[in-house]
């Protein structure tokens, strides 16, 4: 998809208008979230995802927009692994059920803006070098593997959050930063950990700089009002690692196949409509039998 400066600087001005407007809304005043204000928000950041991915059909043709939401599904899939974590932050500092919205919408924006300085990276890594296609496809079959043993380990019930170095030093050299702004600062570093595995997939399902980001942005900025609409149901997802294991163990073999096809080996391609449609029946496989079986347990105490 080749995509001008114009609509570059277009898009990227949409997106702060709305992140901007966002803000302003929801989080500016402290205030305890309500399920029908989370659920209002959430449905509104997916119509306007939904929105987007028509404006790319109409603007470019089905291909950037199946790739739009093939992923913006995957990024949305494995954002919702991030909530788990985003709780234990909130429990770890003891954040205020009143300063939560603020604290996440600000840790979100420094989520979004560290995965744009990713994106570029890996875009350019791709276009300079073919191989990075073996990379990521061997790096996403391995994290597959490994978030299907941790599925089959289970969460433990006592898990906490550690700080990572960077958090660490930070508290060590400027002990008066406020909580607040530690745990803003924890949101955005720990999301980037799992850009390590979501950015390598997207990048799997097209190699469009454009779409990678705008994909990222509307996942990730719908994320705060998930946290609170699904709060309280985390816990029933009990297949979800499976679910993610499987999308991210797709994305794998797809990339390694488009690598052997890019270096002139002969192998089958998987089509974006393919891996929109995979996707799509695992979270709705995912979520349907997580929330039986947890129906079940409660059932039989």
């Amino acid at each position: 998809m080749d995509v001008s400066v114009a609509l570059w600087a277009s898009t990227v001005a949409v997106l702060v208008v709305l992140i901007a407007a966002d803000f302003i809304i929801n989080a500016r005043r402290p205030h305890v979230v309500s399920m029908k204000e989370a659920g209002i928000w959430t449905g509104v950041w997916i119509a306007l995802a939904a929105l987007f991915g028509l404006f790319l059909w109409w603007h470019s043709g089905a291909k950037p927009a199946g790739e739009f939401f093939a992923g913006y599904l995957t990024e949305k899939s494995l954002s919702v692994d991030n909530l788990f974590v985003f709780l234990l932050i909130m429990k770890k500092f003891a954040v205020p059920a009143r300063e939560q919205s603020r604290v996440l919408s600000v840790g979100v924006i420094i989520a979004l803006v560290l995965r744009a300085i990713f994106i570029a990276l890996g875009a350019a890594l791709i276009a300079a070098f073919s191989w990075v296609f073996y990379l990521f496809g061997a790096f996403l079959l391995w994290t597959a593997w490994k978030l299907f043993a941790e599925a089959r380990a289970g969460r433990p019930e006592d898990e906490e959050f550690h700080e990572n170095r960077m958090l660490v030093a930070i508290r060590k050299r400027f002990p008066s930063v406020s909580k607040s702004a530690v745990v803003m600062l924890a949101i955005g570093t720990t999301d980037l950990l799992f850009a390590l595995d979501s950015i390598p997939a997207i990048f799997g399902l097209t190699q469009s700089a454009y779409i990678v980001l705008t994909a990222n942005a509307f996942a990730l900025m719908g994320l705060r009002q998930l946290y609170f609409l699904l709060g309280g149901m985390l816990g029933r997802l009990v297949h979800l690692g499976y679910g993610l294991a499987l999308i991210l163990g797709f994305v794998g073999v797809k990339l390694v196949l488009h690598a052997l096809h890019e270096s002139g080996v002969h192998v089958p391609q998987i089509g974006i409509p393919l891996s929109l449609g995979f996707i799509a029946a695992v979270l709705v496989a995912t979520t349907a039998s997580s929330l039986w079986v947890s129906r079940r347990s409660r059932a039989t105490g």
